[in-house]
């Protein structure tokens, strides 16, 4: 059976908190990096190859370290957040949200009766696989389960106050990388109109009562600007990028190594 969702009362806290995201298909990477002390980790059903089988392994192995596991979906689809809180997950961050109506819908499918249309079933991990849950399963699941939303392209900014309206919604994550694409500046999220984009949205989510997200820190310097800002829910790199920079860095030392050697000779 699940655990309870940490993350969901320390966010509505007010609580700042640090994840990462898992592109990598494996529950031995997942816990790795859960065991680090992350508040919570992102697997990426959708730049990642995971499928839900594997997903379903890798949230065991967040859990079992006290992290929050989320799944990323990459469009409003309810059999796959049906698929995703069904295996367990704490969480769903569904991307590409447009609109008030793509919200609501998202809201619809992963809320059980009264606050949706969740299909029903307890016979999962998330409802404990018995019938000992079945009259509490709903009203459980509605209070755990937490809903993010990724607005990416322009479509969603221009939308954002109607957006911030809808119920139930836990977290609105700007995708910084998308929308320097929709804004003509692909890969710039350093970019001050860019920047200036991300605070108005990070403000106009606070002042909603909802928890704001975006961006990619990769440095100490990127870390202070967000908490100034605003920002609750931090993300650092995904997995792969820090074990890439890692390997590159113990490469760098190696390559130094032998240039000191061969000036020694």
């Amino acid at each position: 059976m699940r655990k309870p969702n940490i993350l969901k009362r320390r966010l509505k806290a007010g609580d700042v908190v640090m994840g990462l995201w898992c592109v990598l298909p494996s529950a031995s990477v997942t816990n790795v990096i859960a065991s680090a002390g992350l508040d919570f980790v992102i697997i990426d059903l959708e730049h990642g190859p995971a499928g839900f089988e594997t997903a379903e392994d890798m949230v065991r192995a967040a859990e079992s370290e006290g992290c929050c596991p989320l799944i990323r979906l990459g469009m409003k689809n309810e059999e796959n957040i049906l698929k995703a809180l069904d295996i367990g997950a704490h969480g769903i961050l569904v991307a590409h949200v447009h609109s008030s109506q793509d919200a609501r819908e998202i809201v619809s499918w992963a809320k059980y009766s009264p606050l949706g249309n969740r299909g029903f079933s307890p016979f999962t991990r998330a409802g404990g696989y018995g019938m000992r849950q079945v009259a509490n399963h709903a009203q459980n699941e509605n209070e755990e389960t937490f809903t993010g939303l990724i607005l990416e392209g322009k479509d969603g900014l221009d939308n954002l106050d109607a957006i911030v309206e809808t119920a139930e919604v836990d977290l609105i994550y700007i995708g910084a990388y998308d929308l320097s694409q929709a804004l003509g500046m692909p890969g710039q999220v350093q970019h001050p109109t860019i920047k200036k984009h991300l605070e108005t949205c990070i403000r106009r989510i606070r002042d909603a009562g909802i928890a704001a997200g975006g961006y990619v820190a990769k440095n100490d310097e990127d870390l202070r600007w967000m908490l100034d800002i605003g920002m609750q829910f931090i993300t650092w790199l995904p997995e792969v990028t820090v074990l890439h920079h890692a390997c590159e860095q113990v490469m760098e030392r190696f390559q130094a190594a032998l240039r000191e050697r061969d000036q020694k000779s």
